[in-house]
């Protein structure tokens, strides 16, 4: 049984001012048991308002939910403690302190005050926040604050976590810190659904992707299926710099070159030249060997095949 169910599932926005907006359009996912699964998309693709639809927020206006087998648009309000939901902005109380707030939102779940004490230490311990339990929220760093979110969803023990762009503005070290959190869940044989503008994350953590655009599914499977849908495994870098830019006309001259914020990207104008032919090409053109970069494809590469943009758009 998967843990999330999606089918033909469509929202649309009603307008006065312009014509309505298909938010979401026929959009299907299969989501198993104990994954973590990835939905990546450029902003207004759809990904919240998917999140909002699993999470009973919005109503779509066609197609159907499944909760562990469970038909949502059916059910009452009690079967939406299956989910612990991270939102993609900070939903604490600033003014109050952490094991403060994780009562107030644990209250939520009457729950037996010994397990519901049981919980906000386990929480506690799992997001590193033991010290600072009695510290005001409002002088947290944002990593923190991102991680206490982490804490709250999961007061009532749910089986499925939607995490909506959980690590949005929190530094490399508190990134890392909210990974191994999401693997910890994970191996506990949590299923968790996770939204993120970063591609290398997606990589780093997910066991199967999806890539949503103008609301629909336009591709899904693990990192190798989609790499699959290349014709080019490998590509050749050269990082912007000083060196390589005077050299972006004479670079045209052997083959075609794409721009990135950080890169240029060359595809040979033979495309049966070895990937020595070109180095020695470049070696003639005095490119400091430093600046060259040889890569397997990777999922940013699948998802500018398939959108044309970039997932910070």
């Amino acid at each position: 049984m998967n843990s999330v169910e999606v089918t033909n599932l469509t929202k649309i926005f009603k307008t006065q001012v312009s014509n309505n907006i298909t938010a979401l359009d026929n959009v299907s996912l299969s989501i198993g048991e104990g994954i973590i699964f990835g939905l990546l998309g450029p902003n207004g693709a759809g990904k919240s308002t998917l999140m909002n639809c699993i999470i009973g927020y919005l109503n779509p206006d066609k197609g159907k939910i499944l909760l562990k087998g469970d038909d949502t648009s059916e059910l009452n309000l009690k079967y939406r403690l299956h989910i612990g939901y991270v939102p993609q902005e900070i939903a604490l109380y600033q003014e109050l302190t952490a094991i403060q707030n994780l009562k107030i939102f644990g209250s939520f779940y009457d729950l037996p005050a010994k397990v519901l004490n049981e919980r906000i230490s386990s929480a506690l311990h799992l997001v590193k926040l033991e010290d600072r339990k009695s510290d005001l929220v409002k002088n947290f760093s944002g990593g923190m604050k991102r991680r206490l979110n982490i804490a709250v969803s999961i007061l009532h023990n749910p089986e499925i976590i939607l995490c909506d762009e959980p690590t949005v503005g929190v530094d490399p070290q508190s990134r890392n810190a909210i990974f191994d959190m999401l693997k910890e869940l994970n191996k506990q044989g949590k299923t968790i659904l996770y939204t993120t503008h970063y591609m290398e994350e997606a990589e780093r953590l997910c066991n199967k992707l999806a890539i949503i655009d103008n609301g629909k599914i336009i591709a899904e499977g693990t990192l190798s299926e989609l790499i699959a849908l290349l014709e080019k495994r490998e590509t050749i870098k050269i990082r912007k710099a000083p060196a390589s830019e005077k050299m972006i006309e004479s670079l045209k001259k052997i083959g075609e070159v794409t721009e990135t914020d950080f890169h240029y990207e060359i595809i040979p104008n033979n495309s049966n030249s070895k990937n020595s032919e070109l180095f020695n090409e470049l070696e003639k053109l005095q490119l400091p060997s430093h600046l060259l970069e040889l890569s397997s494809a990777s999922l940013e590469d699948v998802f500018l095949m398939l959108t044309g943009r970039s997932l910070r758009d």
